[in-house]
């Protein structure tokens, strides 16, 4: 298992642009961080060296599941007759059933070290939530979850993993706090989104010194953590003496994607491989295939800091999709610059295709994939039918980020033939990133 997470900061080509002060228009500092992280998280989130140690105590739960297995899909290519090599590195094995523990934990670990005695946080599909509430179990902090009602309402035994561990969790738009009650005025049926659940979970994080707010993907830290996937899978590649030739990823945030990309953009970089590297994305939330390239507030009520991504608005709602952990309206900083360089490429799923992907790797590989990584295994089965046609034999990367166990009223409303697509048209999209933009703050 490595011990170091891998930096891309100090890799890039270019630099990223900074982040924002939404007052005052200037480039943030540490101090306008602190009422929100820790100083160790905002160190890691501004740092420039290349790797940062794993601290013992995070090594120590890491442990638990980590390394994390690398398979490759036998099975699979075999389904789909192709002379393609699909490898995956599955994350479903930590306690909370996806990648996000490894960022969960360092990010309780942090907090409990500097003295903080409860995390709140939002979540989509869940994921999020169980991964922080595990992490914050393990170092003794209170964790309060505001989840997306469209997910809390599609996924009930996630709320009651959430809880298992520890946690206080609430749909979200909520009457709890300024934000909700400000959302609920304007549409009391409304099934939330990713930035509404952030402005409820920092609105109350500010109010409390004693109180933190943690994030799941986005931010540079959040992804730096996950760059442990990668670099495991680096490892595992290389004792089977393979080098991957296209790399495919599902992208929400960026955390997973992130995670598994970084270290290979390094190794590319460094000339060592040449792998094509391919963001993957739900078409009824494409900020990277659609979005607008614009300094943006991270949430819908603008309590954030004004963060340069690719975009549909901080008050863009996505339709209820099955995956919730994709249905966020920015994308990471970091992924979102890599891509407006050219150093990635991103696609768009209907999620159909991605839950027929699902279901034939369920039936192939005997794992159920949650719904987000449905998205990435549709790009790698795509890419396998190429390889089938022009009998290229391409060695194609993955990563499962989760399973799909209490997903699984997804899975029935898909074989029911209840689930539909949902594709924006550009213009449409572009209207309403121009409305929300409008609202910005002057920053210069």
């Amino acid at each position: 298992m490595p011990t170091r997470w891998y930096n891309v900061l100090h890799d890039l080509p270019t630099p990223p642009p900074p982040v924002l002060h939404p007052g005052t228009g200037q480039p943030i500092g540490p101090d306008d961080l602190a009422p929100l992280f820790p100083m160790d998280l905002i160190m890691q989130e501004v740092s420039q060296e290349q790797y940062i140690d794993i601290p013992g105590e995070v090594l120590d739960v890491y442990r638990l599941w980590r390394p994390s297995p690398l398979y490759r899909a036998h099975r699979l290519e075999k389904a789909l007759d192709t002379p393609a090599r699909i490898y995956y590195k599955y994350e479903g094995v930590s306690p909370a059933g996806s990648h996000k523990p490894n960022t969960a934990v360092p990010q309780a670990y942090y907090n409990a070290k500097a003295g903080i005695r409860k995390l709140t946080t939002e979540t989509g599909a869940g994921q999020w939530g169980t991964a922080l509430a595990f992490a914050c179990a393990q170092y003794g902090l209170e964790c309060e979850v505001w989840q997306v009602r469209a997910s809390y309402d599609q996924k009930p035994y996630r709320r009651a993993m959430m809880e298992v561990f520890g946690a206080t969790v609430h749909p979200s738009p909520s009457d709890l706090t300024e934000s909700g009650r400000k959302i609920l005025a304007e549409s009391p049926d409304s099934t939330g989104s990713l930035g509404i659940a952030i402005s409820e979970a920092v609105e109350m994080a500010v109010q409390d010194p004693t109180v933190h707010y943690a994030l799941g993907s986005v931010l540079n830290h959040v992804l730096m953590h996950q760059t442990i996937i990668g670099e495991e899978a680096l490892i595992q590649l290389a004792m089977v003496g393979e080098t991957p030739d296209i790399l495919v990823g599902c992208t929400g945030g960026g955390s997973n994607f992130g995670g598994l990309a970084f270290p290979f953009l390094r190794e590319k970089w460094a000339g060592r491989m040449a792998p094509v590297i391919r963001a993957v994305e739900p078409e009824a939330c494409p900020s990277l295939t659609q979005g607008t390239y614009a300094y943006d507030f991270g949430d819908t009520l603008g309590m954030t800091p004004l963060m340069k991504m690719h975009t549909l608005g901080h008050d863009f709602v996505p339709d209820p999709i099955h995956s919730g952990g994709l249905r966020y309206h920015g994308m990471s900083p970091l992924v979102s610059h890599l891509y407006e360089t050219g150093e990635i490429e991103a696609i768009a799923k209907p999620q159909t295709e991605c839950f027929a992907a699902g279901i034939l790797f369920a039936r192939s590989e005997g794992i159920v994939p949650a719904p987000e990584p449905t998205h990435a295994l549709a790009a790698a089965v795509e890419e396998a039918q190429r390889c089938k046609e022009s009998g290229e034999e391409k060695v194609i990367l993955t990563a499962l980020c989760g399973h799909g166990h209490l997903d699984l009223a997804a899975y029935d409303a898909y074989l029911s033939g209840s689930v539909s697509d949902r594709a924006w048209d550009d213009a449409d999209l572009q209207a309403s990133v121009a409305k929300a933009l409008e609202r910005l703050p002057a920053i210069g």
